[in-house]
């Protein structure tokens, strides 16, 4: 009986959430990152925290992004991925609607820390 509590608890925190609390990137801004996101348009495709217009519904709502364990349901989501993701999505999905964008990598950094602040 004892085995099979221990196994069944292994079993569940294998498939929990692991993507922590809130994260942070060393050196970024989540303030630049809000008005990277307001300049090149975010809020054209995702309806965005922070920018009330317009309010785009081809992409996923960004509320509460910084809560979600994956990026486009499938990367991990970490500051790594997400900053290249921000940059260039079609890069890690070719299949994507997101394209990629005109920013630099810094500037990816700091919308990735944005993001982050989306709980």
């Amino acid at each position: 009986m004892r085995g099979r509590a221990l196994l069944l608890a292994l079993l569940t925190a294998a498939c929990s959430d692991k993507s922590g609390g809130p994260r942070e990137i060393a050196g970024a801004d989540p303030a630049r990152g809000l008005e990277v996101a307001r300049r090149v348009g975010c809020a054209a495709c995702h309806e965005t925290p922070g920018i009330a217009w317009p309010r785009g519904a081809a992409g996923p709502s960004l509320e509460g992004f910084g809560g979600s364990p994956l990026i486009a349901g499938r990367f991990p989501n970490q500051p790594d991925h997400l900053t290249r993701w921000v940059r260039d999505a079609p890069s890690m999905a070719p299949e994507t609607g997101m394209p990629a964008t005109p920013i630099t990598e810094a500037e990816a950094r700091d919308v990735a820390a944005w993001l982050y602040t989306l709980q």
